[in-house]
């Protein structure tokens, strides 16, 4: 009894602020939790719920809305590496529209979904000038996307941050190299055999055909005369003009748009989920076919 009766009058002493009728921190108030960490900003019926600032004794803090003593709504977070998240948040997860700022000034733009980079996105690489535009699952690049370098890009699919599949390389020279990304195994040695080791899978570039530039238009269906063709243009206009831009769509939308580290510290109440993610860096997966690249751009030359 003793213990209980002196934490919680430790509590009391270490909360200035306002309460409602039942004793509740209620209103806005500032206090300092028993881990040593701070929040001063609104409360409701004893939780944090509005606009706070969150301080963690590592340095990292945390600025925007709670609701029911979790991030949630419009926030920034700011790690004590120095990199920084802007955006939406939803039970205590990066949840939404949000920017991350890493600390190398590589930079992502785009959806989240439970805390990882997931849906339509950017990801900016300050010291290559590249960027990835296009589809996230699970805080991996896949999906349709283009890696788009300095003096050419690549259109095509992407699976655990590698291309597959056809795809094709856009010189601004004036030309595309169509082609295929196709898994193979790396050789291994005869040491390395009689271990059991998972096999290594890298995507090979294997060009089909160069071509000139193709600038993508629209295609309209062509109108026939009504007594050539009963019925047929009401038909083709339903199907034809929309659905072959809804297809390109994810890419168009994502090149207008714009890796990972976390390290927040421990918090009352939504310190319960340890808010960390190792950072990922440039993720070498993503250009682990430049020289196939730097190599086709100086045959075109």
């Amino acid at each position: 009894m003793i213990c209980i009766l002196n934490y919680g009058l430790l509590e009391e002493d270490e909360y200035e602020g306002e309460r409602n009728e039942a004793g509740e921190r209620h209103g806005h108030g500032k206090a300092r939790l028993p881990n040593g960490d701070i929040y001063e900003g609104d409360y409701e019926h004893g939780k944090r719920h509005g606009q706070g600032i969150y301080k963690f004794k590592n340095g990292a803090r945390y600025i925007g809305e709670y609701v029911r003593n979790k991030k949630h709504g419009q926030g920034t977070f700011i790690y004590p590496d120095g990199s920084r998240y802007e955006g939406e948040w939803a039970d205590d997860l990066r949840h939404g529209h949000g920017v991350y700022y890493y600390v190398n000034n590589d930079t992502y733009t785009g959806e989240w979904f439970a805390h990882q980079r997931h849906g339509q996105g950017t990801y900016f690489y300050a010291e290559t000038g590249s960027k990835y535009v296009g589809a996230w699952v699970n805080g991996q690049q896949e999906g349709a996307a283009e890696l788009i370098h300095l003096n050419h890009r690549y259109q095509g699919k992407f699976l655990n941050k590698n291309p597959v599949g056809p795809g094709k390389y856009v010189f601004d020279i004036g030309c595309e190299q169509h082609g295929e990304y196709r898994l193979t195994d790396v050789e291994r040695g005869e040491e390395e055999e009689e271990e059991e080791t998972l096999i290594t899978v890298v995507p090979k570039w294997k060009a089909t055909k160069i071509t000139e530039l193709a600038l993508w238009t629209p295609t309209l269906p062509q109108e026939q005369p009504a007594a050539d063709r009963p019925g047929q243009e009401e038909a083709s206009g339903a199907e034809g003009g929309g659905e072959m831009v809804e297809e390109v769509q994810p890419l168009t939308d994502v090149s207008e748009g714009e890796l990972e580290s976390m390290r927040p510290g421990d918090e009352e109440g939504d310190a319960s989920r340890e808010d960390r993610e190792e950072y990922d860096g440039l993720d070498q997966g993503n250009i682990s076919f430049e020289e196939e690249e730097g190599r086709q751009s100086e045959l075109l030359e």
